[in-house]
Order: structure tokens, then sequence, then C-alpha cells
């Protein structure tokens, strides 16, 4: 499993457990899965869909970020798009 973090300058959106995420990376969408090298890339506006153990999707939509990755723990910070 990956440990997830969404944090906005509001709050944190997320925090826990889940089997994969997919951001809109710069150059392109991306998804991280367990054991994912580590990477830290900008985000683009788009959507951010995080998979919860189950199979049970949720996304959030972004207008912009970065996403690190290291050793199971994906840390995104967002600026969230309040129109979508």
């Amino acid at each position: 499993m990956l440990s997830l973090k969404i944090v906005s300058p509001e709050r944190v959106e997320f925090e826990g457990e889940v089997e994969s995420v997919l951001v809109p990376g710069t150059i392109g969408q991306f998804e991280i899965f367990v054991n994912h090298a580590p990477i830290i890339s900008s985000l683009d506006k788009g959507t951010v869909t995080y998979t919860l153990p189950g199979n049970e999707k949720k996304s959030l939509h972004i207008s912009g970020g970065f996403v690190e990755v290291q050793k199971n723990q994906v840390s995104v910070c967002v600026e969230l798009n309040e129109g979508a």
C-alpha cells in the first residue's frame, strides 16, 4: 500500500492508505503504484484520482501543485480548482 497525503493551503484534503494515485503531471498524466521510483514533479490543472482499498476511487480537481514520492510515501501539495 501507499501512504498518501494531499494538502491544500486550506487544510489536509486526504490522508490514508491507497492502492494507487493518478496525477496530472506537467508533461502528461502518470500513475503511482507501490514501490514507485522516487520522484518530484509539478502538476498541471486536472484531476488527482486515488484508489482506496476495495477499488473505490476518489477524485479531487486541482489547478496545480506538485507531488513527491519516496519509499511508498506520496505527498501531494495542491491548489484546489474550486470551479470544478
